[in-house]
């Protein structure tokens, strides 16, 4: 399946489109909200295997509907060394299926759901997760760069 193309703005105010990292591996993964637990492990164990990921030709981009200025603080507040992307009006966050039903402490709502693609240089996606876990997937799409590269 092609990935679909975007142009989101980064928490410094730069665009980028998908079609920016043809040629490259992506990793675009959904989150919920800036600052928060799930979201904050998730995004620091991006953060520490980016260099092992940028060696392999991997980009990461993070999205979620926080503004660019909530972005910039999560960003600097944990050193994030990676573009995260704001869809405040969730084109994208829906388009990628990444918004749904969610429930917390017994109440359901809507929500963005943490889910993120593998996007092959080519810019097909090779793989999705879903219900990742936030401290355990950046090693995991690590690993399965490896086997596919292979």
């Amino acid at each position: 399946m092609k990935a679909k193309d975007f142009t989101l703005s980064d928490q410094d105010g730069r665009k980028h489109s998908l079609s920016d990292y043809s040629g490259k591996w992506v990793i675009l993964y959904f989150y919920p909200k800036d600052d928060t637990p799930g979201c904050t492990k998730e995004a620091c164990a991006f953060r520490d295997s980016f260099h092992e990921l940028q060696k392999m030709g991997v980009q990461i981009l993070g999205v979620s509907k926080d503004s660019t200025a909530s972005h910039k603080k999560f960003a600097e507040k944990y050193h994030l060394n990676f573009p995260i992307l704001s869809d405040e009006g969730k084109e994208v966050i829906k388009a990628y299926k990444s918004w749904g039903k969610k429930k917390f402490m017994g109440k359901e709502f809507e929500g963005t759901i943490r889910n993120t693609y593998l996007i092959d240089p080519k810019g097909e996606v090779v793989k999705f997760y879903e219900k990742v876990s936030p401290l355990t997937h950046a090693s995991e799409i690590a690993s399965d760069i490896k086997n596919i590269q292979r």
